[in-house]
């Protein structure tokens, strides 16, 4: 969809559009949709994404987030690729481990941006 407005994309999902190529390189700008529940390594892929994000620049991650109530019986655990789940709690972790100011504009999204050095 960003493409269609005219934004130049290098695309990098782990199951469906796996290209290493784009993993070299930093970025203004970092969507991780739909894709966060797939990390096996969160850590790591969350330090990883930090490295490709330039200062001044923003990561946009939307996932589904669980509330633990019922979470044996939500559809969203139970996909097989689903293998990593966060909480509104883990995004303001992340906000704070990695020096972020955090925005979430409304439930299963939030923005990190990565404040430019001064």
């Amino acid at each position: 969809m960003l493409e269609e407005h005219g934004f130049d994309m290098s695309i990098y999902d782990p199951l469906f559009a796996r290209r290493p190529d784009v993993l070299k390189r930093s970025y203004d700008f970092i969507t991780c949709t739909e894709t966060a529940e797939h990390f096996h390594y969160p850590s790591a892929e969350f330090e990883r994404l930090d490295h490709l994000l330039r200062p001044g620049g923003w990561l946009a991650v939307m996932t589904q987030w669980s509330d633990d109530k019922d979470f044996d019986r939500w559809s969203y655990a139970r996909d097989v690729t689903h293998v990593s789940f966060y909480r509104l709690e883990t995004m303001v972790w992340l906000a704070d481990h990695f020096g972020y100011r955090l925005e979430v504009p409304r439930r299963d999204v939030a923005l990190f941006y990565k404040e430019e050095a001064n």
